[in-house]
Parts: C-alpha cells; sequence; structure tokens
C-alpha cells in the first residue's frame, strides 16, 4: 500500500503537464470528508490516505504518494437532491431562507447562487418543498460549504495564508 499523507489544494502550485499525467481517484463525499482512508487510483495503485485530522478532500485537489507520485482528486457523482427556486411563487430570497432551515439542522451544504444542495433526505425534501421550493435529485459531485470555523486552505487557488482582515474589524472587498 502507497502511504499519501500531503494534499495540495486545488493542485495549486503543480504545472499543468504533470497534472495531466498524474494517476485519478474518484471519491463522493462521504471518503472526501474523512482524514483517513483507502483507495485504489486510476493506475490500480492501492493509496492508504493519512491527512491531518479535519482535512477536507475536494475535487481538483491533488494528493502527493511517499513516492513523489501525484494523484488528482475527481468528486464522484452522486444522488443528491438539487434546490431551486420557484419563479411562479417565490423569489431567489427562498433559497437564503431554504440555507437558513438546513444550516439549523446541520446538513452539509452546496452553495451556489441560483441553486443548493443536499445529499438525499425525503423529511427535509417534504419542508423543502412545504416552503415552495422546487426540489429535484440528481447524480452528481457534492462539494458542500465548509464550516465558519474551519480551515480556509483548500477553497480555491489563491486563499492559502493570506489574510482577510476579518479579526480587525475592517472591510475592505
Amino acid at each position: 500500500m502507497l502511504q499519501v499523507s500531503k494534499l495540495l489544494a486545488g493542485g495549486h502550485g503543480l504545472a499543468p503537464a504533470l497534472l495531466k499525467r498524474a494517476a485519478t481517484v474518484e471519491l463522493d463525499w462521504d471518503v472526501r470528508q474523512k482524514s483517513r482512508f483507502d483507495c485504489t487510483d486510476s493506475q490500480g495503485r492501492h493509496l492508504g490516505v493519512f491527512l491531518p485530522r479535519g482535512a477536507v478532500v475536494r475535487g481538483g485537489d491533488v494528493l502527493v504518494a511517499e513516492d513523489g507520485s501525484l494523484v488528482k482528486v475527481i468528486a464522484a457523482p452522486q444522488p443528491v437532491l438539487v434546490i431551486t427556486h420557484c419563479a411562479e411563487h417565490g423569489t431567489p430570497f427562498d433559497l437564503t431562507r431554504a440555507a437558513y432551515h438546513l444550516g439549523n439542522r446541520h446538513v452539509p451544504i452546496e452553495l451556489k447562487p441560483d441553486h443548493l444542495k443536499i445529499e438525499p433526505d425525503h423529511v427535509l425534501a417534504d419542508m423543502l418543498r412545504a416552503m415552495h421550493l422546487i426540489v429535484k435529485e440528481a447524480n452528481g459531485a457534492f462539494e458542500p460549504e465548509g464550516g465558519a470555523y474551519t480551515s480556509h486552505a483548500g477553497h480555491g487557488p489563491g486563499h492559502e495564508g493570506h489574510d482577510h482582515g476579518h479579526e480587525h474589524g475592517h472591510h475592505d472587498h
């Protein structure tokens, strides 16, 4: 088993040519939210992944194995519920209200400007429909929002280690 203990968020800093040649591994959200898991890459190698506790693996991230080889992570399609507002009976604000109610239940949510995605749950689907939202079953990658207190590394290139100035009370963006 090949050990993996390093993760490069979004493959940051790697040459595109290297990424093109890298092996891939398709993982669903259930696995990607764990810091320790086993998987098999596209070259048939068995990987033992041991990341720092609390690490979350996103689609596009790159795992670095102990032998220096790279494995690009693909967010595997999985069953999801896609939630949109009803143009006839509601407004886009209904999505904000839905995100609030789902967040109160600590449900992992993928937030987009025009829709939300959650894992399938018929009780939540009924609640959302009662709020006049449109809930459709789909199969797709699931990339839920990180928590407010989680590390921001891995939320896209350019966010590692720079200060947004939140704790100093000034907002310049």
